[in-house]
Protein backbone atom coordinates (compact mmCIF):
# COMPACT_ATOMS: atom_id res chain seq x y z
CA UNK A 1 0.00 0.00 0.00
CA UNK A 2 1.49 3.64 -0.73
CA UNK A 3 1.41 6.21 1.54
CA UNK A 4 -1.11 9.14 1.43
CA UNK A 5 0.53 12.34 0.68
CA UNK A 6 -0.54 15.87 2.17
CA UNK A 7 -1.87 18.74 -0.21
CA UNK A 8 0.01 20.40 -2.11
CA UNK A 9 -0.61 23.41 -0.75
CA UNK A 10 1.05 22.06 2.53
CA UNK A 11 4.47 21.05 1.06
CA UNK A 12 4.36 24.56 -0.48
CA UNK A 13 4.90 25.78 3.38
CA UNK A 14 8.13 26.68 4.93
CA UNK A 15 10.13 24.53 7.17
CA UNK A 16 8.53 25.39 10.77
CA UNK A 17 11.57 26.39 12.12
CA UNK A 18 10.46 26.88 15.98
CA UNK A 19 10.36 23.28 15.43
CA UNK A 20 13.30 22.32 14.76
CA UNK A 21 14.22 25.04 17.60
CA UNK A 22 11.96 22.91 20.09
CA UNK A 23 14.21 19.95 19.02
CA UNK A 24 17.64 21.30 19.43
CA UNK A 25 16.26 22.77 23.12
CA UNK A 26 14.98 19.47 24.10
CA UNK A 27 18.72 17.73 23.22
CA UNK A 28 20.34 20.28 25.11
CA UNK A 29 17.94 20.08 28.05
CA UNK A 30 18.76 15.71 27.21
CA UNK A 31 21.98 16.65 28.18
CA UNK A 32 22.22 18.63 31.41
CA UNK A 33 21.97 21.99 30.19
CA UNK A 34 19.51 24.43 31.89
CA UNK A 35 18.17 26.12 29.48
CA UNK A 36 16.98 29.40 28.53
CA UNK A 37 13.67 30.01 26.24
CA UNK A 38 14.00 33.55 24.56
CA UNK A 39 12.91 31.49 20.86
CA UNK A 40 8.56 31.79 21.03
CA UNK A 41 7.05 35.35 21.90
CA UNK A 42 4.63 33.27 24.47
CA UNK A 43 4.32 35.44 27.55
CA UNK A 44 5.42 34.73 31.18
CA UNK A 45 3.30 37.17 33.64
CA UNK A 46 0.32 35.91 34.95
CA UNK A 47 -2.94 36.73 33.16
CA UNK A 48 -5.37 39.56 35.00
CA UNK A 49 -6.46 38.25 38.65
CA UNK A 50 -9.85 39.49 37.93
CA UNK A 51 -10.33 37.73 34.40
CA UNK A 52 -9.46 34.48 36.30
CA UNK A 53 -11.55 34.71 39.04
CA UNK A 54 -14.50 35.55 36.53
CA UNK A 55 -13.84 32.85 34.31
CA UNK A 56 -13.74 30.79 37.41
CA UNK A 57 -17.30 32.14 38.49
CA UNK A 58 -18.67 31.88 35.01
CA UNK A 59 -17.25 27.74 34.68
CA UNK A 60 -19.42 26.81 37.07
CA UNK A 61 -22.73 28.52 35.23
CA UNK A 62 -24.36 25.42 33.37
CA UNK A 63 -25.43 27.81 30.71
CA UNK A 64 -21.81 28.31 29.82
CA UNK A 65 -20.82 25.44 29.35
CA UNK A 66 -23.10 24.85 26.14
CA UNK A 67 -22.33 26.27 22.66
CA UNK A 68 -21.88 29.72 22.06
CA UNK A 69 -24.79 31.32 20.33
CA UNK A 70 -23.87 34.36 18.02
CA UNK A 71 -26.97 36.35 19.41
CA UNK A 72 -26.58 35.36 22.93
CA UNK A 73 -26.58 37.16 25.86
CA UNK A 74 -22.69 37.30 26.33
CA UNK A 75 -21.93 37.08 23.02
CA UNK A 76 -23.43 40.51 22.62
CA UNK A 77 -21.92 42.08 25.44
CA UNK A 78 -18.98 40.63 24.54
CA UNK A 79 -18.98 42.58 21.22
CA UNK A 80 -19.66 45.84 23.35
CA UNK A 81 -16.78 45.53 25.27
CA UNK A 82 -14.47 45.57 22.47
CA UNK A 83 -16.16 48.52 21.02
CA UNK A 84 -16.17 49.98 24.45
CA UNK A 85 -12.18 49.56 24.34
CA UNK A 86 -11.55 50.46 21.01
CA UNK A 87 -13.21 54.26 22.16
CA UNK A 88 -11.61 54.50 25.26
CA UNK A 89 -8.35 53.37 23.64
CA UNK A 90 -8.05 54.70 20.14
CA UNK A 91 -11.23 57.00 19.90
CA UNK A 92 -12.47 54.98 17.20
CA UNK A 93 -16.52 54.31 17.42
CA UNK A 94 -17.34 50.91 16.21
CA UNK A 95 -20.60 49.11 15.67
CA UNK A 96 -20.90 46.13 18.14
CA UNK A 97 -23.22 44.18 15.30
CA UNK A 98 -21.53 45.16 12.51
CA UNK A 99 -18.11 45.83 12.95
CA UNK A 100 -16.61 43.81 15.88
CA UNK A 101 -15.96 39.85 15.46
CA UNK A 102 -14.49 37.80 17.74
CA UNK A 103 -11.84 35.65 17.26
CA UNK A 104 -10.35 32.27 18.95
CA UNK A 105 -7.39 34.18 19.41
CA UNK A 106 -6.71 36.82 16.28
CA UNK A 107 -4.13 33.63 14.21
CA UNK A 108 -7.01 31.77 13.70
CA UNK A 109 -9.08 35.06 12.31
CA UNK A 110 -5.45 35.65 9.90
CA UNK A 111 -5.83 32.49 8.56
CA UNK A 112 -9.34 32.02 8.08
CA UNK A 113 -9.41 35.41 6.48
CA UNK A 114 -7.53 34.15 3.66
CA UNK A 115 -9.36 30.99 3.21
CA UNK A 116 -12.76 33.28 2.96
CA UNK A 117 -11.27 35.42 0.36
CA UNK A 118 -8.59 33.83 -1.63
CA UNK A 119 -8.87 31.71 -4.70
CA UNK A 120 -6.18 29.45 -6.44
CA UNK A 121 -4.71 33.12 -8.91
CA UNK A 122 -5.19 35.65 -5.96
CA UNK A 123 -2.28 36.97 -4.42
CA UNK A 124 -2.13 37.92 -0.81
CA UNK A 125 0.93 40.71 -0.24
CA UNK A 126 2.94 40.16 2.65
CA UNK A 127 5.85 42.51 3.86
CA UNK A 128 8.41 40.13 5.13
CA UNK A 129 10.02 39.03 7.25
CA UNK A 130 6.21 38.64 9.28
CA UNK A 131 4.86 36.65 11.81
CA UNK A 132 4.21 33.53 10.10
CA UNK A 133 0.51 33.29 9.88
CA UNK A 134 0.53 36.00 7.17
CA UNK A 135 2.74 34.27 4.84
CA UNK A 136 1.73 30.71 5.92
CA UNK A 137 -2.37 31.48 5.83
CA UNK A 138 -2.37 32.56 2.09
CA UNK A 139 -0.30 29.48 1.08
CA UNK A 140 -3.12 27.26 3.19
CA UNK A 141 -5.90 29.20 1.57
CA UNK A 142 -4.34 27.94 -2.05
CA UNK A 143 -3.39 31.81 -2.69
CA UNK A 144 -0.53 33.19 -4.09
CA UNK A 145 2.29 34.50 -1.63
CA UNK A 146 3.91 38.01 -3.35
CA UNK A 147 6.55 39.41 -0.25
CA UNK A 148 7.62 42.92 0.07
CA UNK A 149 11.00 43.22 1.28
CA UNK A 150 11.27 45.04 4.87
CA UNK A 151 14.72 46.54 4.96
CA UNK A 152 16.61 48.65 7.77
CA UNK A 153 17.53 50.85 4.97
CA UNK A 154 13.56 51.51 4.42
CA UNK A 155 12.73 51.69 8.57
CA UNK A 156 11.33 47.95 8.04
CA UNK A 157 8.05 49.81 6.28
CA UNK A 158 6.53 48.54 3.15
CA UNK A 159 6.44 50.38 0.12
CA UNK A 160 3.58 49.06 -1.79
CA UNK A 161 3.70 51.71 -4.70
CA UNK A 162 6.93 49.74 -5.74
CA UNK A 163 4.67 46.50 -6.04
CA UNK A 164 4.23 45.26 -10.27
CA UNK A 165 1.18 46.54 -11.71
CA UNK A 166 0.03 43.08 -12.75
CA UNK A 167 0.80 41.89 -9.09
CA UNK A 168 -1.95 44.39 -7.94
CA UNK A 169 -4.16 43.50 -10.50
CA UNK A 170 -4.66 39.98 -9.09
CA UNK A 171 -4.20 41.15 -5.22
CA UNK A 172 -6.93 40.60 -3.28
CA UNK A 173 -5.36 40.85 0.29
CA UNK A 174 -2.78 42.16 1.95
CA UNK A 175 -1.19 42.47 5.90
CA UNK A 176 0.62 45.16 7.65
CA UNK A 177 1.28 44.88 11.23
CA UNK A 178 2.81 47.79 13.41
CA UNK A 179 4.66 47.34 16.20
CA UNK A 180 6.43 44.87 14.12
CA UNK A 181 7.24 41.62 14.78
CA UNK A 182 9.74 40.43 14.23
CA UNK A 183 11.40 43.65 13.80
CA UNK A 184 10.06 45.60 16.81
CA UNK A 185 9.39 48.56 14.30
CA UNK A 186 7.01 51.30 14.89
CA UNK A 187 4.82 53.99 12.54
CA UNK A 188 3.04 56.92 13.12
CA UNK A 189 -0.99 57.72 12.11
CA UNK A 190 0.70 59.62 8.38
CA UNK A 191 1.71 55.89 7.47
CA UNK A 192 -2.24 54.40 8.02
CA UNK A 193 -3.18 57.66 6.47
CA UNK A 194 -1.04 56.99 3.35
CA UNK A 195 -1.77 53.59 3.27
CA UNK A 196 -5.67 54.19 3.39
CA UNK A 197 -5.20 57.12 0.42
CA UNK A 198 -3.42 54.43 -1.28
CA UNK A 199 -5.83 51.47 -0.63
CA UNK A 200 -8.77 53.62 -2.03
CA UNK A 201 -10.52 52.51 -5.09
CA UNK A 202 -8.95 49.00 -5.18
CA UNK A 203 -10.24 45.76 -4.37
CA UNK A 204 -8.30 44.98 -1.53
CA UNK A 205 -8.38 43.94 1.93
CA UNK A 206 -5.86 45.61 3.97
CA UNK A 207 -5.47 43.51 6.85
CA UNK A 208 -3.45 45.44 10.46
CA UNK A 209 -2.53 43.62 12.79
CA UNK A 210 -2.45 45.79 16.10
CA UNK A 211 -1.25 42.73 18.17
CA UNK A 212 1.07 45.15 20.13
CA UNK A 213 -0.40 47.82 20.31
CA UNK A 214 0.15 48.35 24.44
CA UNK A 215 3.55 46.91 24.93
CA UNK A 216 4.85 50.38 23.99
CA UNK A 217 7.78 52.22 25.77
CA UNK A 218 9.58 55.72 26.00
CA UNK A 219 6.66 58.10 25.19
CA UNK A 220 5.33 56.00 22.20
CA UNK A 221 1.55 55.43 21.68
CA UNK A 222 1.00 52.77 19.12
CA UNK A 223 -1.99 54.43 16.35
CA UNK A 224 -4.85 52.02 15.10
CA UNK A 225 -5.74 51.72 11.59
CA UNK A 226 -9.43 52.86 11.91
CA UNK A 227 -7.78 56.39 13.16
CA UNK A 228 -7.10 56.89 9.72
CA UNK A 229 -8.74 59.28 7.52
CA UNK A 230 -10.36 57.77 4.94
CA UNK A 231 -10.33 54.02 6.63
CA UNK A 232 -14.25 53.68 5.96
CA UNK A 233 -13.17 54.14 2.25
CA UNK A 234 -11.73 51.16 1.87
CA UNK A 235 -11.64 47.39 2.76
CA UNK A 236 -10.15 47.55 5.99
CA UNK A 237 -10.16 45.58 9.37
CA UNK A 238 -7.69 45.29 12.20
CA UNK A 239 -6.71 42.53 14.41
CA UNK A 240 -6.26 42.30 17.95
CA UNK A 241 -5.20 39.71 20.48
CA UNK A 242 -5.59 39.22 24.56
CA UNK A 243 -2.53 37.34 24.35
CA UNK A 244 0.45 40.26 24.92
CA UNK A 245 -1.89 43.19 26.30
CA UNK A 246 -3.16 40.85 28.96
CA UNK A 247 -0.96 37.79 28.68
CA UNK A 248 -3.98 35.61 28.30
CA UNK A 249 -1.94 33.69 25.06
CA UNK A 250 -3.54 30.31 26.39
CA UNK A 251 -6.87 31.49 26.46
CA UNK A 252 -7.13 31.75 22.73
CA UNK A 253 -8.41 34.67 22.77
CA UNK A 254 -8.93 37.51 20.09
CA UNK A 255 -11.41 39.83 17.80
CA UNK A 256 -11.30 41.77 14.50
CA UNK A 257 -13.04 44.95 13.80
CA UNK A 258 -13.48 46.89 10.38
CA UNK A 259 -15.29 46.47 7.44
CA UNK A 260 -18.65 44.81 7.87
CA UNK A 261 -19.07 43.56 4.49
CA UNK A 262 -15.43 41.24 5.26
CA UNK A 263 -16.55 40.24 9.02
CA UNK A 264 -20.04 38.98 7.40
CA UNK A 265 -17.89 36.70 5.46
CA UNK A 266 -14.96 35.69 7.71
CA UNK A 267 -17.83 35.14 10.61
CA UNK A 268 -19.53 32.88 7.02
CA UNK A 269 -15.90 31.01 7.20
CA UNK A 270 -15.83 30.60 10.63
CA UNK A 271 -19.26 29.36 11.15
CA UNK A 272 -18.34 26.20 9.28
CA UNK A 273 -15.57 25.49 11.36
CA UNK A 274 -16.14 26.62 14.92
CA UNK A 275 -18.85 26.93 17.79
CA UNK A 276 -17.31 30.20 18.54
CA UNK A 277 -15.63 30.80 22.64
CA UNK A 278 -16.57 29.12 25.50
CA UNK A 279 -18.59 31.55 27.11
CA UNK A 280 -17.33 31.20 30.46
CA UNK A 281 -13.81 32.97 28.49
CA UNK A 282 -16.28 35.59 27.29
CA UNK A 283 -17.15 36.74 30.63
CA UNK A 284 -13.65 37.12 31.94
CA UNK A 285 -12.57 38.74 28.93
CA UNK A 286 -15.01 41.26 29.35
CA UNK A 287 -13.55 42.04 32.42
CA UNK A 288 -10.06 42.09 30.77
CA UNK A 289 -11.64 44.95 28.39
CA UNK A 290 -13.54 47.13 30.84
CA UNK A 291 -12.04 45.95 34.44
CA UNK A 292 -8.79 47.88 35.53
CA UNK A 293 -5.92 48.18 33.37
CA UNK A 294 -3.39 48.55 36.28
CA UNK A 295 -2.00 45.00 34.71
CA UNK A 296 -1.75 46.37 31.05
CA UNK A 297 0.65 48.90 33.13
CA UNK A 298 2.49 46.49 35.15
CA UNK A 299 3.09 44.61 32.58
CA UNK A 300 4.54 47.07 29.80
CA UNK A 301 6.91 48.77 33.10
CA UNK A 302 8.23 44.69 33.82
CA UNK A 303 9.17 44.73 29.74
CA UNK A 304 11.17 47.76 30.07
CA UNK A 305 13.08 46.42 32.84
CA UNK A 306 13.44 43.72 30.63
CA UNK A 307 14.41 45.63 27.85
CA UNK A 308 16.73 47.80 29.63
CA UNK A 309 18.71 45.19 31.06
CA UNK A 310 19.10 42.96 28.03
CA UNK A 311 19.80 45.89 25.60
CA UNK A 312 22.24 47.20 27.63
CA UNK A 313 23.92 43.92 28.48
CA UNK A 314 23.90 42.60 24.91
CA UNK A 315 26.09 45.87 24.29
CA UNK A 316 28.23 45.34 26.89
CA UNK A 317 29.53 42.34 25.28
CA UNK A 318 30.10 43.77 22.40
CA UNK A 319 26.64 43.03 20.09
CA UNK A 320 25.74 46.68 19.52
CA UNK A 321 21.50 46.60 19.57
CA UNK A 322 19.41 49.37 19.83
CA UNK A 323 16.00 49.53 22.56
CA UNK A 324 12.86 49.03 20.53
CA UNK A 325 10.07 51.38 20.90
CA UNK A 326 7.64 48.70 21.29
CA UNK A 327 6.72 44.76 21.21
CA UNK A 328 8.82 42.45 23.87
CA UNK A 329 11.32 41.26 21.11
CA UNK A 330 14.79 42.33 19.82
CA UNK A 331 15.96 42.14 16.27
CA UNK A 332 19.19 41.77 16.84
CA UNK A 333 21.85 41.67 13.31
CA UNK A 334 23.83 38.04 13.65
CA UNK A 335 27.57 39.81 15.19
CA UNK A 336 30.06 40.14 12.76
CA UNK A 337 32.65 37.75 13.32
CA UNK A 338 29.48 34.92 12.62
CA UNK A 339 28.57 36.50 9.37
CA UNK A 340 29.57 33.11 7.93
CA UNK A 341 26.77 31.59 9.48
CA UNK A 342 23.34 31.22 8.60
CA UNK A 343 20.76 32.63 10.92
CA UNK A 344 19.56 29.09 12.01
CA UNK A 345 23.20 28.00 12.37
CA UNK A 346 24.32 30.62 14.83
CA UNK A 347 20.98 29.92 16.24
CA UNK A 348 21.55 26.31 16.76
CA UNK A 349 25.01 27.32 17.82
CA UNK A 350 23.66 29.29 21.19
CA UNK A 351 21.58 26.69 22.08
CA UNK A 352 24.41 24.37 21.76
CA UNK A 353 27.29 26.28 23.49
CA UNK A 354 24.96 28.61 25.67
CA UNK A 355 21.83 26.95 26.19
CA UNK A 356 19.62 29.85 24.88
CA UNK A 357 17.23 29.40 22.57
CA UNK A 358 16.62 31.85 19.98
CA UNK A 359 14.39 32.32 17.01
CA UNK A 360 16.08 32.44 13.70
CA UNK A 361 15.43 35.19 11.76
CA UNK A 362 14.37 32.81 8.40
CA UNK A 363 11.70 31.67 10.53
CA UNK A 364 9.66 34.91 9.85
CA UNK A 365 10.55 34.43 6.01
CA UNK A 366 13.88 34.25 3.51
CA UNK A 367 14.20 38.21 4.33
CA UNK A 368 14.61 37.40 7.91
CA UNK A 369 18.24 35.92 7.02
CA UNK A 370 21.09 37.38 9.03
CA UNK A 371 18.98 38.26 11.78
CA UNK A 372 17.94 36.40 14.92
CA UNK A 373 14.60 37.87 17.44
CA UNK A 374 15.01 37.87 21.21
CA UNK A 375 11.91 37.46 23.28
CA UNK A 376 12.20 38.70 26.21
CA UNK A 377 9.88 36.27 28.14
CA UNK A 378 11.67 35.35 31.27
CA UNK A 379 12.54 37.06 34.47
CA UNK A 380 15.28 39.57 34.94
CA UNK A 381 17.33 37.16 36.48
CA UNK A 382 17.28 34.56 33.66
CA UNK A 383 18.09 37.31 31.09
CA UNK A 384 20.98 38.14 33.03
CA UNK A 385 22.19 34.97 32.55
CA UNK A 386 21.23 34.58 29.43
CA UNK A 387 23.77 37.63 28.73
CA UNK A 388 26.49 35.76 30.47
CA UNK A 389 26.46 32.81 28.58
CA UNK A 390 25.88 34.14 25.12
CA UNK A 391 29.19 36.89 26.12
CA UNK A 392 30.98 33.63 26.15
CA UNK A 393 30.13 32.55 23.19
CA UNK A 394 31.37 35.76 21.51
CA UNK A 395 34.25 35.66 23.37
CA UNK A 396 35.88 32.70 22.24
CA UNK A 397 34.46 33.01 19.05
Amino acid sequence: MGSLQEANRMKRLPLYLFTIMDELKMKAAAQGKNVIDLGMGSPDMPSPKHAVEELCRQAHVVENQRYSRPAGEVERKFKEAIAQWYFNRFGVTLDPEKEVLPLIGSKEGIAHIALAFLNNDDIGLVPAPSYPVHSDGIIMAGGILYNVPLTAENGFRPNFKNVPRDVLQRTKILYVSYPHNPTTACVDIDFYNDLAAWAKGKEIIVCSDLAYSDIVFDGYKAPSMMQAKGVKDIYGVEFHTFSKSYNMAGWRLGFVVGHPDILRSLAKTKSYIDFGIFRAVQWAAIQALLGPQDCVRDTVEEYRKRRNLFVDGLNCIGWKVEKPKATFYLWCRIPAKFSALTSLEFASRLVEEAGVVVAPGTGFGEYGEGFVRFALVQPQDRLKLAVERIGKVLAIA
